[in-house]
């Protein structure tokens, strides 16, 4: 299966980097896009690059799409194409958001009558269900707690894609226990 994550300026970089590692360990196609171009700086100023600029990527052969949260999220709350984008993968793919980023899907509504997760202060009510859990799945809708969440988020992700056997082979490679 086909993973993007989408980030601007400003992302948290745990939270984008602890899903890529585990989806690449497990063997998974993962594009990282950009939507100010060739590179994009977090929020602690990790800058990565070599990265595919949003203009012109084509989203229709991607299966998943991941949003990490951060400062950024604010950025993508105001950009249409991105709201767009997350309302066509909630809809008919796979969506992935985490901290932060689950507000953007609360705020189009597509949270209402699904379990999820999100950072705690953020949570408003979306006219779902909250969960106080660091990775909630319901249906095609995944969605992390915070920073400290970004492994089972990611796992969470792999398991959705690639089934069980699969994540449990990541997680055994890496000597995981979960947390929760």
């Amino acid at each position: 299966m086909k993973t993007a994550i989408v980030m601007d300026n400003g992302f948290e970089e745990l939270e984008a980097m602890g899903p890529i590692d585990m989806l690449i360990r497990g063997g998974l196609d993962l594009d990282i896009v950009s939507i100010p171009g060739t590179s994009v700086t977090g929020r602690s100023g990790v800058t990565i690059t070599n990265v595919i600029p949003f203009d012109g990527y084509d989203f229709s052969k991607v299966d998943c799409l991941i949003i990490p949260g951060g400062p950024h999220y604010q950025k993508l709350e105001k950009n249409e194409e991105v709201l767009d984008l997350i309302k066509t993968f909630a809809n008919e793919k796979i969506i992935a958001a985490i901290c932060a980023a689950p507000t953007l899907l609360g705020h189009l509504g597509l949270l209402k009558g699904k379990k999820y997760t999100c950072f705690t202060s953020m949570n408003e009510d979306f006219g779902g269900e909250y969960i106080d859990q660091y990775a909630v799945v319901d249906g095609n809708i995944i969605t992390g707690k915070s920073a400290a969440a970004c492994v089972d988020f990611g796992f969470a992700i792999l398991e959705k894609l690639g089934g069980k056997e699969l994540a449990d082979k990541v997680k055994e490679s890496v000597y995981y226990a979960s947390s929760n």
